[in-house]
C-alpha cells in the first residue's frame, strides 16, 4: 500500500524487491497509530522457493485489506512481507513457521525444515521490526505522553470448507477487541469501553455490528509488547475483523463492507482522541 498525498515514509527496510515493512506519518502526527502486521504477501526470493503452499493457501492466514484500514490514524505501520515468511505477531522463538503445529496443521515448507541460515536472516527482520516501532513510540510517548496502537487483523470463520457452514456467531463477533495482553486493563477502562461503544453505535449498512471483547482473541505478541515496554503510556487493543467481509476461500472481497468497515473504524477516531486528551488532563492536574 502507497503512502497517500502528503504522507511521508520515516522507515522503509528492503532485503528484498518489496520493503519488508513501513512506516509512515501523515501531517504533523498524532497519538493514534494504526498497524497491519499480517497484510503482506510477499516473501525474500530464498524463501519463496521453498513454500509448499500456493498464494492462495497462503493468503487464507493472511489478513488482506488491513492496509486499506490504517489511514483512519496519522500514523500508520504496514507489513509488506507475509507472516509465512516471518509472523511479526508470535514470540521471537515462533515467529519463523517450522512444522505443521505452528501453522493451523499447515505444511509450510517444501524438502523440509528450513535451514538455520534462513531462520536467521529472517529473525534479523523480526528485529529490527521491533527496534523500528520501539523508536517510534517512544518518540510518539515523548512528544504526547499517552498513545493508542490499533493493531489490525481479520480472521476466517469457514474453516470446515467452502461448502460448510459458518462458524457459530456467538463464539465469532464480527469484530474481536484483544485487550488481554493488558497488565492493568482498569486503567484504560474507561477508554476501552468508549471504543467498544463508538463502534457498536455505527450504522454498518443499516445495522449494528457484533463488537466484542476478548471472545475470540485476546491479543497477541505485539500487543504484549507494547503493554510490556509501555506500560503506563501505551494501549494496543488487537482488532480482529472476522472475514464476513469477504470470500476467505476464494479471497474475493465485498468493496462496499471493506469501505463501510474502515468507514466504522474511523468513526472511532473522534473518541480515542477525547479519551487520549481527557487522561492527560487528568494527569497534569
Amino acid at each position: 500500500m502507497p503512502p497517500k498525498k502528503g504522507a511521508f515514509t520515516l522507515t522503509e527496510r528492503s532485503t528484498a524487491s518489496v520493503a519488508p515493512w513501513q512506516i509512515w506519518q501523515s501531517g504533523i502526527g498524532g497519538p493514534l497509530i494504526a498497524t497491519a502486521i499480517h497484510d503482506g504477501h510477499a516473501s525474500r526470493p530464498e524463501v519463496t522457493d521453498r513454500f509448499a503452499l500456493n498464494d492462495a493457501e497462503r493468503l487464507r492466514e493472511e489478513d488482506p485489506f488491513t492496509a486499506a484500514w490504517v489511514d483512519v490514524a496519522p500514523v500508520r505501520v504496514v507489513a509488506a512481507h507475509s507472516r509465512f515468511e516471518v509472523d511479526l505477531n508470535r514470540p521471537r522463538d515462533k515467529a519463523v513457521y517450522q512444522v505443521p503445529e505452528d501453522a493451523w496443521g499447515l505444511n509450510v515448507w517444501k524438502e523440509g525444515p528450513l535451514s538455520d541460515a534462513v531462520v536467521m536472516r529472517s529473525l534479523a527482520d523480526y528485529d529490527a521490526f521491533y527496534a523500528d516501532v520501539y523508536t517510534l513510540l517512544q518518540k510518539v510517548e515523548r512528544e504526547h505522553g499517552a498513545f493508542v496502537v490499533l493493531d489490525l487483523h481479520t480472521y476466517n470463520h469457514r474453516r470446515d470448507g467452502v461448502n460448510a457452514a459458518p462458524a457459530s456467531a456467538l463464539e465469532n463477533p464480527e469484530v474481536n477487541i484483544g485487550t488481554g495482553t493488558m497488565a492493568d486493563r482498569a486503567a484504560w477502562a474507561s477508554f476501552i469501553d468508549r471504543f467498544i461503544s463508538d463502534f457498536r453505535r455505527f450504522d454498518y449498512q443499516g445495522r449494528s455490528l457484533d463488537v466484542r471483547e476478548n471472545v475470540k482473541f485476546k491479543g497477541g505478541q505485539f500487543g504484549r509488547w507494547i503493554h510490556e515496554k509501555f506500560p503506563r503510556s501505551g494501549c494496543a487493543l488487537s482488532v480482529e475483523f472476522k472475514k464476513f467481509f469477504m470470500d476467505e476461500w476464494s479471497g474475493e472481497p465485498d468493496p462496499a463492507q471493506v469501505d463501510a468497515l474502515r468507514q466504522a473504524l474511523a468513526s472511532t477516531v473522534p473518541g480515542i482522541l477525547e479519551s487520549l486528551a481527557a487522561m492527560k488532563r487528568r494527569a497534569a492536574a
